[in-house]
């Protein structure tokens, strides 16, 4: 059996803000069905201690520069066995709402101390370092907030593996060279082949440059991010680390994203009852305001209202789009600008408009149950979730050709519609006017009720569930941790392995 310690900053359903938060609050549980032993570690924030139900103090932990011990809470991730231990630190953690920002929407001004916080908790459980016994194999480490584990583990003796995710590169933890001193790490890890990037430190480049093996989110962002226009100036550092990276496609949680057994719509249906998908139709507009029109079609948006998600096309493309025979529903919250002319839109177009700003997880399921299509014309889009719930639900996305919408939706082109493969329509570019026609196709195809239901069926008999990548996943970490075994055994001495270039491939490139 392989023990494996998940160190994110959220898990689904403790705390969530992104696609992170599902990947972590759902892999874990499919690898530990795998015969794999997973301990999922995350901060104790406010919000998720209160959601986590019973929790007993395990252990603490001593980490330099603090004050206070840190405790390890331990419980179970809701509604599963999965083992969760939550470092429990008040001053750092105890805090409510978004993880990573505050009231304000500005990222909290500790934000570095904090997560290098998570860090050492990490390391000290990984090395065995308290009384609890169980150590692990291999330390999965999740986006610029743990990018620093890695960097702390590879001088240590009798270490485990690493594996470092990128889930988005273009959020990479920077900070100021006086925030590098102030963590007090090693002076020779400020270099441009460590955590040194254009004069800031740089969290997610330690875990780039340090980690055993790097995966990402699906195999198309893999190639991506080793080019100059989706590498956010860290291609170089990504293209000499290529043969250790491996794109791994997010899969989805198939017993909570499932429109035959779903709590939060209105009817469940299958690909053998699409008829009971129409009342889904209705009561999502019903919910919105919109009139119940069976025939025009609706299209929903769930995401973050932010410029990656190409939410600034659809705002150009409004009114063009409000002159089709359709009706578009709008959820999410992002940026201020996005927001307030989001709402300024929908008393431009009653009944034809619909935005809810924020997040409700009930809403979504039934956006996704209800709605024709979904659109998601992201500029750039590391796997994406929603077009693979949007695939199970029997809702045809419009993507853009990117990243995992790349890898897991097939173009409603005549060959691929009559070859039985279409699943969704695809637009090439970042543009207004290639939305616009992406969506005319759409519309299209939704008149011919015989092609609409089989690309509906097509997308529905695929399998996105994290049976397959958790498989992938299961691989990757008995290779990583055996190659780690054998390294070590050839290595005795590793005191000096954190100075760049000690380690030959571990060590990034100069930027």
């Amino acid at each position: 059996m392989t023990n494996i310690l998940f160190v994110a900053s959220e898990a689904h359903p403790l705390i969530k803000t992104g696609g992170l938060g599902d990947v972590a609050g759902s892999l874990p549980v499919a690898l530990q069905s795998s015969h794999t032993d997973v301990r999922l570690l995350l901060p104790a924030y406010h919000d998720a201690v209160a959601r986590a139900g019973r929790l007993k103090t395990v252990t603490t932990l001593t980490v330099p520069g603090l004050d206070a011990p840190v405790r390890i809470l331990e419980g179970r991730l809701p509604g599963t066995a999965l083992i969760i231990w939550l470092a429990d630190f008040p001053p750092a953690y105890d805090r409510p709402g978004n993880p990573y920002l505050d009231a304000l929407g500005q990222p909290w001004p500790d934000n570095a101390m904090r997560f290098m916080l998570l860090s050492h908790v990490a390391v000290t459980l990984a090395l065995g370092r308290t009384r609890l016994k169980w150590r692990p194999d291999v330390v999965h480490c999740h986006d610029w907030q743990t990018g620093l584990v890695p960097v702390l583990l590879a001088p240590e003796k009798n270490r485990p593996a690493t594996v470092f995710t990128i889930h988005n590169l273009a959020y990479q933890g920077l900070f100021p060279y006086k925030t590098f001193t102030a963590l007090g790490l090693p002076a020779s890890l400020w270099s441009p082949g460590a955590l040194e990037f254009h004069d800031q430190l740089s969290f997610i480049k330690g875990g780039l440059a340090f980690a055993d093996r790097l995966t990402t989110v699906s195999p198309t962002y893999a190639h991506e991010i080793q080019t100059p226009e989706f590498g956010s100036g860290l291609e170089g550092l990504l293209h000499q680390r290529a043969e250790r990276l491996t794109g791994i496609l997010n899969g989805i949680n198939g017993e909570e994203w499932d429109p035959a057994r779903d709590p939060f719509i209105a009817k469940p249906y299958s690909a053998h009852r699409l008829h009971d998908k129409l009342p889904n139709k209705l009561a999502l507009q019903k919910k919105f305001g919109l009139p119940g029109e069976t025939q025009t079609g609706l299209i929903g948006m769930v995401g973050r209202l932010v410029q990656q998600k190409g939410i600034d096309l659809v705002l150009e493309t409004l009114p063009g789009l409000m002159r089709r025979p359709l009706q578009l529903v709008i959820l999410g919250s992002g940026e201020a600008g996005y927001e307030a002319a989001l709402r300024a839109q929908v008393a431009r177009y009653p009944g034809r408009l619909a935005v809810h700003i924020g997040y409700d997880e009930r809403l979504a399921h039934l956006i996704e149950a209800g709605a024709d299509m979904f659109l998601m014309p992201s500029r750039f889009e590391p796997c994406g979730l929603n077009q693979l719930y949007s695939l199970r639900y029997g809702t045809i996305p419009i993507v853009r050709h990117v990243g995992g919408l790349a890898d897991t939706v097939v173009d409603a082109t005549e060959e691929n519609i009559k070859a039985g493969k279409a699943t969704g329509v695809v637009l090439a570019e970042a543009r207004a006017g290639a939305l616009l026609t992406a969506v005319d196709r759409a519309l299209v195809w939704h008149q011919n009720t015989r092609r609409w239901k089989q690309m509906m069926r097509t997308g529905m008999r695929h399998d996105f569930t994290w049976h397959h990548s958790a498989a992938e996943y299961l691989r990757l970490y008995k290779q990583t941790a055996q190659a780690n075994r054998q390294h070590q055994d050839n290595e005795p001495n590793r005191k000096d392995a954190h100075v760049p270039g000690k380690r030959g491939k571990r060590a990034g490139p100069k930027h």
